[in-house]
């Protein structure tokens, strides 16, 4: 019997987890309004707010939809679905699964029907982004007081530092675009899709936000760069991949 990335066993366990989170996100949103209305917030205020808190989950809720639906070309519906509703991110979860498909020798260009396969990339997928569970309750207070306390000697060197975390995260995931200049132009896909991405973010985060003051564009900002890199790979592509 040929395992299935579909199956509704998957689907079923994927869907209780969901739920679960689901009925968490709720009984704390129960929680929470009745707090409020003890300590007598205002109830137009907290509808507003619950309103408008629900409207600017849609830009990143695009982004995850966007990993859901690239993953599952591959991996099938249910994990990326669990993975990517709980805990996760496509900027993380697509490296680690095309890593362990190259370290396997395994072309994730076909929904993967190899159940060794599929569960060492899960095992990846999940190992790999598990310890921040562990490591945020138990270290964060300390990492956010010696970073305060350094900022609070030296705002600027603080700055540079956190500018520093942040690019040093960000290049981690730089090597996958680099990766095949020297196979001909075709290896260069990846880089003018970050490109054009980049131009994209510019547009909308420099020019349309900052400079012509739509601020509500700003939380969409990362959805339509997603997108346009999307489409504008998909046109390259096989224009690229014919010469």
């Amino acid at each position: 019997m040929q395992f299935n990335p579909n199956s509704l066993i998957l689907f079923l366990l994927a869907g209780a987890v969901i739920v679960f989170v689901i009925a968490q996100s709720l009984f704390f949103l129960i929680r929470s309004w009745r707090k409020g209305k003890e300590l007598g917030i205002d109830v137009s205020k907290m509808k507003k707010t619950i309103i408008s808190t629900a409207v600017f989950t849609i830009a990143p809720a695009v982004s995850i939809l966007l990993g859901v639906i690239t993953l599952s070309k591959f991996l099938g519906l249910p994990l990326p679905w669990v993975r990517l509703s709980v805990i996760g991110a496509i900027t993380y979860e697509l490296p680690a699964a095309t890593s362990t498909a190259n370290a396997l020798g395994v072309s994730l260009s076909e929904t993967v029907t190899d159940p060794k396969v599929y569960t060492a990339i899960c095992w990846v997928m999940t190992l790999g982004i598990f310890p921040g569970l562990i490591w945020v309750p138990l270290f964060i207070k300390k990492i956010q007081g010696g970073l305060m306390k350094m900022k609070g000697k030296d705002e600027k060197w603080g700055n540079i530092l956190m500018d520093g975390l942040f690019l040093g995260m960000i290049s981690a995931f730089m090597g996958m675009v680099f990766a095949d200049i020297r196979s001909g132009l075709a290896g260069w896909i990846p880089i003018f899709v970050l490109l054009f991405s980049a131009l994209l973010m510019a547009i909308v985060g420099g020019l349309l936000v900052k400079k012509c003051g739509i601020k509500w564009l700003q939380d969409y900002a990362i959805p339509i760069s997603l997108l346009g890199g999307m489409a504008f790979a998909a046109v390259i592509t096989p224009m690229i991949g014919g010469l």
